[in-house]
């Protein structure tokens, strides 16, 4: 670090929801910002989040934002179904850019996005948010090193409070391109294939119900699922996002096995280790409801408000981020790649579930299509 000069930063923020807020607050306590501009559609929100965090400029077009002098360097913070065109006037700028998960929603957009990128050069890489938590990065690790040998099983469990669900159908136009598995079940997709670096997926197989979420949203209950690998390692997963709203874990649950030829490691993820019971509603989670009074504390991924601050993976991927930035420094952040391979595993899953029967892979988008 001797004799190296940060480079100064113009952060522009495209979407002020509760992820724009979260990252702007952590990028106004980063010496390096010096100007922050937000475009957001919801005028009410873009005045709130802007005094919030001190923006110096406030539009509803990501374009004219994206075109600002200031701006060199991006953070895409949208509805995942609104990400394309704001990362394609990023690339067209040359920006570099955090995008949040999942690249797109659309599997053929999301391969355009990631031959852009490519092509342009760009930095660009995913909100995959766990990967800055301690116990993934310390699985991560000891697969990395063959402290189990070769890993020739993986399994996760993932259940989820409906709440997530239903505020994700309630914001989109069209249910059909959203699932358990392509907007909460790729963190744990992402943390399994991110211990199973280097295998090669060649198949899926699954299954889902939708006899909660079907009739009312047109929407998935669950999915459960097998990746097989071209070295013959197999990767079982499931996830609900259908439980009730009195579910004790205000969003995420998870369990998770990595079995190799001389080791084993489990993660018990599911946050019953800190039970709240209370008289009053405390707010917890995305989508906050009066009738919840126990919670399984820290299942709410980006982290937990605390002294008037948020702690935790999502502050420090943030951070981590902003000092890419600015210094150069790697991180451990999913490459646009790894994103766009994540989906297509997810679509992958979701197709087989529909024609119940395996998927070859990669899976082609006009062949996703054409289903």
């Amino acid at each position: 670090m001797k004799g190296r000069t940060p480079k100064k930063l113009g952060l522009a923020i495209v979407g002020a929801g509760r992820v724009g807020l979260f990252r702007g607050e952590v990028a106004t306590r980063h010496p390096s910002v010096e100007w922050i501009g937000i475009a957001e559609l919801n005028p009410n929100r873009a005045a709130s989040v802007a005094e919030a965090i001190g923006a110096d400029f406030v539009t509803n077009s990501h374009r004219e934002l994206l075109a600002r002098p200031e701006v060199n360097c991006v953070i895409v913070a949208t509805d995942e179904h609104l990400h394309i065109d704001p990362v394609m006037a990023a690339i067209e700028r040359g920006l570099p850019m955090l995008i949040e998960k999942p690249l797109a929603t659309d599997l053929a957009g999301s391969a355009k996005l990631l031959a852009e990128i490519e092509k342009a050069g760009l930095d660009a890489v995913v909100g995959y948010t766990q990967r800055f938590r301690r116990r993934w990065l310390a699985a991560r690790e000891k697969c990395r090193t063959g402290a189990l040998g070769e890993v020739e099983l993986v399994t996760s469990r993932a259940f989820m409070n409906r709440l997530v669900a239903i505020d994700n159908y309630k914001r989109t136009d069209d249910p059909a391109t959203i699932s358990p598995l392509v907007i909460s079940g790729t963190h744990a997709l992402d943390i399994c294939m991110w211990c199973l670096d280097g295998k090669t997926p060649t198949e899926v197989y699954a299954r889902s119900v939708d006899k909660v979420l079907g009739p009312l949203y047109q929407g998935i209950d669950a999915t459960a699922g097998m990746i097989m690998f071209s070295d013959g390692t197999v990767y079982h997963l499931s996830i609900s996002w259908a439980m009730p709203v009195t579910w004790p874990a205000a969003v995420y649950s998870l369990e998770v096995g990595i079995a190799g030829t001389t080791g084993v490691l489990t993660i018990d993820d599911t946050h019953r280790d800190i039970v709240l019971a209370v008289s009053k509603p405390q707010a917890e989670g995305y989508n906050p409801d009066a009738s919840r009074l126990v919670d399984f504390m820290g299942s709410y991924p980006p982290g937990d408000m605390a002294m008037g601050e948020l702690r935790g993976p999502m502050a420090e991927e943030t951070m981590s981020w902003l000092n890419r930035m600015a210094l150069g420094i790697p991180t451990v952040a999913a490459t646009a790649a790894e994103a766009h391979r994540n989906l297509m595993l997810t679509k992958a899953l979701d197709l087989s579930a529909k024609l119940k029967k395996s998927v070859a892979l990669p899976l082609d988008p006009a062949a996703l299509a054409a289903a």
